[in-house]
């Protein structure tokens, strides 16, 4: 039997560097810049797939936007840190999406969050199916 190649998950990694605009006054990272370094991630992971957001907006119709977010704060990180964003894709509904992403830096796990993003319409905010260009970039990396 050959092995599964949807068994691996798509997954993507971006670089962060930490600036003083994103600290508290003792030099530790602000607890909702984390949030901005996780949406960071997902746009930049769209676009290495072809996908820009404007772009769908206008085109599709469509914008994604964050439904939940369940997030563990593990260590804290500091000014002038490197860190890097670590997403994966845990499941592609209809109108849906759900990630599990981290902030690392080297090894050390700092946070870890479940993020679910939800396809709505631009117009009106109601619920909409994600456009099959969206499933086909994903479908092209699992």
């Amino acid at each position: 039997m050959s092995a599964n190649p949807r068994s691996q998950p798509p997954s993507f990694s971006w670089s962060v560097r930490v600036y003083w605009e994103d600290t508290d006054a003792g030099g530790v990272v602000y607890y909702a810049n984390y949030l901005k370094f996780l949406e960071r991630a997902r746009t930049e992971w769209l676009s290495s797939l072809g996908l820009e957001q404007d772009q769908m907006a206008r085109d599709a119709g469509v914008v994604f936007v964050v439904r939940r977010v369940a997030a563990d704060f593990l260590m804290p990180a500091r000014f002038n840190d490197r860190l890097q964003v670590r997403s994966q894709l845990l499941e592609l509904g209809r109108a849906s999406l759900s990630m599990a992403q981290q902030v690392l830096r080297g090894d050390d796990l700092l946070l870890q969050a479940q993020v679910k993003v939800a396809c709505v319409r631009h117009a009106g905010f109601r619920p909409a199916r994600i456009p099959d260009l969206v499933s086909q970039a994903f479908g092209a990396v699992i």
